[in-house]
């Protein structure tokens, strides 16, 4: 069937809610639509993935180099001019969709091999991201501040991420991660047992273990973080991965399988390039 054939995942929430991008839950709750942007150049700006009043919440990727040597930091979002994101974040904020920053990736050059790289980590993005200043460190995205930090962490080891995300807390910050579905990830499990995490994008891509939706797997995370709002991270179209779901498969099983669950968040999809190309959430 043709992707235009099928109920976009916007106008799917619509039906659920009355409201853009809002399923209503048995219980009442309030989910949401998150997209990831920064993986193309050819997606648009961070301000048009905005104006389409599709997404509660934008992922910006990635902060992906940190860790190997002390002082060296990387911010890659694939030839997006940098100098304009700062101004596009704030214009976001404005109309009330929230801005994360997420570091890892799928690439690049990181780890934090001890206790004191996780504490550089923290307070470089501190000063460089969020609320901080410190003469010396640049901010590439100017005076605007993100609303927190995604911990995507699909590469190295797991050492020491949990004393980053108690830092990072410690100061305020929101904080949430985006792991693989199959439970639990083991480069995530410690940062996650320390409770600072507000909520969990369970992503059913990139993991062999995951190439239909993973029922169990979903199960799992929702019971064992009942304190945080779980999302399902989906691809946007089949050139992606195996794991894509089709509109109407999303929705009329999948959606209707999940929401069940008291913590259950909404739909977060991977990525804006692909969602702008496919019309999966109903953008045209």
């Amino acid at each position: 069937m043709k992707m235009k054939a099928l109920l976009p995942v916007a106008a799917m929430l619509l039906l659920v809610s009355g409201q853009l991008a809002a399923p209503v839950t048995a219980d009442g709750y309030v989910g949401q639509l998150a997209v990831f942007w920064g993986r193309h150049k050819e997606e648009g700006s961070l301000r048009e993935a905005c104006d389409t009043g599709r997404y509660n919440i934008v992922v910006i990727t990635f902060y992906n180099v940190f860790g190997y040597q002390r002082g060296r930091y990387g911010l890659d979002i694939s030839g997006h001019p940098v100098a304009a994101v700062g101004a596009d974040i704030k214009h976001c904020q404005s109309k009330g969709v929230q801005v994360l920053l997420s570091i890892g990736g799928q690439g690049g050059e990181y780890s934090l091999p001890s206790s004191q790289s996780a504490s550089d980590v923290a307070d470089n993005l501190w000063n460089a991201y969020l609320g901080g200043r410190r003469a010396g460190v640049p901010r590439p995205f100017g005076d605007a501040v993100v609303d927190g930090i995604d911990f995507f962490i699909d590469q190295g080891g797991a050492d020491h991420y949990e004393q980053l995300a108690r830092q990072l807390h410690g100061r305020g910050v929101l904080l949430t991660a985006t792991v693989r579905c199959a439970y639990p990830d083991s480069r995530m499990e410690a940062a996650l047992a320390t409770g600072v995490f507000a909520r969990i994008h369970v992503r059913i891509f990139g993991d062999d273990q995951c190439t239909m939706f993973p029922k169990d797997a979903w199960e799992k995370w929702a019971a064992a973080y009942p304190r945080c709002t779980v999302f399902l991270t989906v691809v946007a179209s089949p050139e992606q991965d195996e794991g894509y779901m089709f509109q109407k498969d999303l929705y009329y099983g999948v959606q209707q399988f999940i929401d069940k669950e008291p913590n259950y968040g909404g739909i977060a999809i991977w990525d804006r390039y692909y969602d702008k190309k496919a019309n999966y959430s109903g953008e045209g």
